[in-house]
């Protein structure tokens, strides 16, 4: 259901002036989403000279602090907010009454969302143990990284770290689980491996919640960390950003949280730091 891949860096934004007016002050509730299609087409290098423009030339550890500053400054939603969030943030393209879950890439209806068999909830891609912030106001309610998924799925992936390899399970959709690790289908590979970057940048420790941080292995339990870094990066490369997570990413930024995921607009940026 979702589009083929490209390379395009195509997304919604508004005008230089509207961009700087949405980088709001953080508060405690977000706005309902009001639009769920692009306003005007333009590229990712429409914001390096506004929104990114601190972060533009640099690598590593600086880009890295750089993009953290920009990236920190959003509104915050509660739990309860994420709900309507995800109906605008994840909607099914093809079918306005739905949303597409992660995992299984089923569109299923914006109404069954809940904690049954046969509903969807709120998948926390960056695991809630994997940093004990829980649903807590903050990294347990950032939309970059939640998103619909089954119940049902989203239990069997648990909190798992991220790498290759696994078997299959019911309404997986190609994603693949195993005791210590779980693989996204295909189509969204890439689409994990920015939300999971983002995540790294965002919280770094100095706001009260957990230093997050990416690293090399599996089976991470509780630390605040989560792997497989080799791994993620090559899903970063194999699966590049698309018109679904491109359009996600513009509804987060012009009704949400006002702040954007850096590695949706800029991949190359994921090598740079890491």
């Amino acid at each position: 259901m979702l589009a083929i891949r490209t390379r395009g860096r195509k997304a919604a934004a508004l005008a230089t002036a509207a961009v700087l007016a949405a980088v709001a002050a953080p508060s405690l509730t977000a706005t309902p989403a009001t639009a769920t299609t692009a306003s005007a087409a333009t590229t990712a290098s429409d914001y390096d000279s506004t929104y990114y423009k601190d972060a533009i030339g640099k690598t590593g550890d600086s880009l890295k602090s750089s993009l953290h500053t920009i990236i920190s400054d959003q509104t915050k939603l509660s739990y309860s907010a994420v709900w309507d969030a995800l109906k605008a943030t994840d909607e099914d393209p093809d079918n306005s009454g739905n949303v597409i879950l992660l995992y299984s890439g089923i569109s299923r209806s914006k109404s069954l969302n809940g904690g049954d068999t046969g509903d969807w909830n709120r998948e926390h891609v960056w695991a809630k143990s994997h940093g004990d912030f829980g649903t807590s106001t903050g990294p347990g309610t950032d939309i970059h990284h939640l998103r619909p998924e089954d119940v049902r799925v989203n239990s069997i992936r648990g909190n798992k770290d991220f790498d290759n390899g696994g078997g299959g399970f019911t309404d997986s959709g190609g994603s693949l689980t195993d005791s210590d690790s779980f693989e996204p289908r295909d189509a969204v590979k890439g689409d994990v491996a920015r939300m999971i970057f983002y995540m790294a940048v965002r919280y770094e420790g100095g706001d009260g919640f957990a230093d997050l941080e990416v690293n090399g292995q599996v089976d991470n339990g509780s630390n605040p960390y989560i792997g497989k870094l080799s791994v993620l990066k090559a899903w970063n490369d194999e699966d590049p950003p698309d018109a679904f997570e491109e359009r996600r990413n513009q509804v987060i930024y012009d009704e949400y949280q006002h702040n954007r995921n850096p590695f949706v607009d800029h991949p190359e940026w994921v090598e740079a730091i890491w």
